[in-house]
């Protein structure tokens, strides 16, 4: 089972600009009143170069990406998990860790990111 207690901020978190979902998203986060654990890098940014960083722009768009500031990578719902290590959320952290709840909150974080796209565009109006 993979641990969160060992995230070291700031982390930076890989985001879809061009998404109003993740805009949203990310807009609370500069809000919070910890934000200045989190760097933000938007991956739809004409100066952004997914290669600087050892990654594939494809890969990016797929699942969440954070980095931490060991250099450590996670992805996907894990990367959600580490922001809520990293905000101090650990009722969060603990809930979606539960046996069964993290296979239910994994699969619904792939079929979200499936439908990410098509949800941004018509989920917004």
């Amino acid at each position: 089972m993979k641990r969160f207690d060992d995230i070291t901020p700031p982390v930076t978190l890989f985001h879809d600009g061009g998404c109003p979902l993740c805009r949203r998203e990310v807009a609370w986060l500069r809000g919070h009143p910890r934000r200045d654990r989190i760097r933000f890098v938007d991956i739809r940014h004409p100066d952004f170069d997914a290669a600087q960083w050892g990654k594939r722009i494809e890969d990016m768009m797929g699942k969440l990406h954070l980095l931490d500031a060991r250099g450590h990578w996670i992805v996907g719902m894990d990367a959600s998990r580490a922001l809520y290590a990293t905000l101090g959320y650990r009722r969060w952290l603990w809930f979606s860790m539960l046996p069964g709840m993290r296979q239910a909150l994994d699969l619904g974080y792939r079929l979200f990111a499936k439908l990410r796209p098509w949800l941004g565009r018509h989920g917004s109006g």
